[in-house]
C-alpha cells in the first residue's frame, strides 16, 4: 500500500505561484508512475499532469494544454515525494488538487489507471 499526501495549497492571487508536494510513504514510489489531477466544484475531475517512473533511462512528462508551459511537475526519490509547481496562476486554476500513483506502468490522462490517490490539497486563485 502506498498513502500519500499533498500539501502546499492555499489562496493566492491571479498571476501568482504555488508548489504543490506530495509525500508517500509505505512504499517508494521510485518505480510508479505519478500524476496530478484536479476538481473544480460542479465539475469532473480532471487531468493536470504525470510524470513516468524514475526506475527507466529516460524521464518524460505530460501536460493538460491549459496549463502547458506554467506548471512543472517533478519528482525527489530521495524524499519519496512529487511535486508540481504552478506558475502565473489563473482563476480557473481554482480546484483541490490530487496526487496519485499508477504502479502498473505510464497511464498519463487516465485517472481509472490509477492505484493510490491522496486527500487532495485545496488551491483557490483569486482574480
Amino acid at each position: 500500500q502506498v498513502q500519500l499526501v499533498e500539501s502546499g495549497g492555499g489562496l493566492v492571487q491571479a498571476g501568482g505561484s504555488l508548489r504543490l508536494s506530495c509525500t508517500a510513504s509505505g512504499r517508494t514510489i521510485s518505480s510508479y508512475a505519478m500524476g496530478w489531477f484536479r476538481q473544480a466544484p460542479g465539475k469532473e475531475r480532471e487531468f493536470v499532469s504525470a510524470i513516468s517512473r524514475s526506475t527507466i533511462t529516460t524521464y518524460y512528462a505530460d501536460y493538460a494544454d491549459s496549463v502547458k508551459g506554467r506548471f512543472t511537475i517533478s519528482r525527489d526519490n530521495a524524499k519519496n515525494a512529487l511535486y508540481l509547481q504552478m506558475n502565473s496562476l489563473k482563476f480557473e486554476d481554482t480546484a483541490v488538487y490530487y496526487c496519485a500513483a499508477d504502479r502498473s506502468g505510464y497511464s498519463g490522462s487516465v485517472s481509472g489507471a490509477y492505484d493510490y490517490w491522496g486527500q487532495g490539497t485545496q488551491v483557490t486563485v483569486s482574480s
